[in-house]
């Protein structure tokens, strides 16, 4: 029941420090104000971090460097591993481009497989030194591919290259898009992102044990309202005991885009059934609450931010981002949200429907015959309202005051 939290962009440097938050508590500790004063990664933004719940260790790679500060040495990518209890940092790698990982990378995707010990990373683009004559494609961007961490034999293996290809394997690289792996059935999803100027709305698995990629979607059928919209800053988490992908969609990067449609919306997608659905957009809540802010209600739209989750209570955590704001590029936030999803119970939703049917049936009634109404009110409707429910009881008075009328 604890929440980490580690370095990133303050809209003027980089971080170095390590916080904990205690769920149980409700309090962050300063775990440390510099890390790579403890033998730790140095500050940072833009890189990954994925937890082994098992064992309690922290693994953190890739990182962003300005155009100005990249040389042969910094652009070395380095990997960490935090050990929880021992409140450790080792150096497992000081290059993993040199021990077959990948080169140092930047808005990457990283995931943990706790049962067998193994860490996937894919995607990012790839950092290179400016003026570099030696690669012909060095001015245009490069993307990692699809890599695996043996954490016990600590290698690396290369499973998968940047591929523009569209072979039934290929995977194309991207950044700023969502990877998730499903513990129970074993398989990565990835889908969004961006390639150069070219957002992808595509979204596919890779089963680790087999090997095999699934196109789930290409991302050309025409049903665009009813799958989270690319081009918005997404993050998305996992539930593998309900078989379900949770995907909060905020602000644009593009600055274009970002004026337009501003808001917040939540997907669900239903591994099994193969379909998403849209259960929340902040234009509905303001439409229904106009009296209230957004701000009072819920985390602004924003990017760069990040979204985590717990399973075992089914609580998401969002911390901190970017707003966007033309007028003060530099802002970035640190507020902090939880979201709790409520779903209706069987019981809710059967004991809901006969009051809707039974109303309707009532005043049906009420135009005809009054007196009919009246009992029907008494016997048949009154006990399907939820009398907790002041909308509800609301109705029910108003019904018999026109019976009265």
């Amino acid at each position: 029941e604890t929440v980490y939290l580690f370095g990133g962009w303050d809209g003027t440097q980089d971080l170095a420090d390590f916080w904990a938050y205690s769920v149980k508590e409700n309090q962050w500790t300063c775990i440390s104000r510099d890390t790579e004063k403890e033998s730790g990664p140095s500050a940072r933004s833009c890189h990954k971090m994925c937890i082994d719940i098992q064992r309690r260790q922290i693994y953190t790679l890739g990182r962003y460097l300005d155009s100005s500060v990249r040389n042969s040495k910094s652009l070395k990518s380095d990997f960490y591993r935090y050990d929880i209890d021992t409140n450790t940092w080792m150096l497992l790698s000081e290059d993993t481009a040199a021990d077959g990982g990948p080169k140092l990378v930047f808005d990457h995707q990283m995931c943990m497989d706790s049962e067998k010990h193994m860490i996937y990373t894919f995607g990012g683009r790839i950092l290179t030194c400016n003026g570099s004559v030696d690669d012909s494609r060095a001015s245009e961007p490069q993307f990692s591919g699809l890599f695996a961490f043996d954490c016990q034999c600590q290698t690396w293996k290369l499973l998968r290259e940047d591929s523009c290809n569209a072979g039934p394997e290929d995977i194309q690289s991207r950044i700023g898009h969502c990877m998730l792996f499903h513990s129970k059935n074993r398989c990565l999803y990835v889908f969004g992102g961006q390639r150069s100027k070219t957002y992808l709305n595509d979204f596919f698995s890779y089963d680790v044990d087999s090997d095999h990629v699934d196109i789930i979607s290409d991302g050309t059928k025409k049903d665009s309202g009813m799958v989270p919209m690319t081009g918005f800053t997404q993050r998305a988490t996992i539930d593998p005991e309900l078989n379900e992908i949770h995907v909060l969609s905020g602000l644009s990067k593009d600055k274009e885009k970002r004026e337009e449609n501003v808001r917040n919306s939540f997907w669900i997608y239903d591994i099994v059934r193969n379909s998403w659905s849209c259960v929340y957009k902040n234009d509905q809540a303001a439409k229904e609450n106009p009296g209230k802010s957004l701000q009072e209600e819920e985390p602004c739209p924003r990017f760069a931010h990040q979204l985590v989750y717990d399973e075992l209570h089914k609580v998401h955590y969002l911390f901190g981002g970017n707003p966007g704001k033309s007028c003060s590029p530099k802002m970035r936030l640190d507020d902090f949200w939880s979201l709790k999803l409520c779903r209706p119970s069987k019981e809710y939703l059967l004991r809901h429907c006969k009051y809707l049917i039974r109303k309707h049936r009532f005043e049906e009634k009420a135009q005809t015959d009054p007196l009919s109404a009246l009992k029907y009110l008494q016997n048949d409707l009154y006990v399907t309202v939820d009398h907790s429910d002041p909308e509800e009881t609301k109705e029910v008075v108003i019904n018999s005051l026109c019976l009265i009328k």
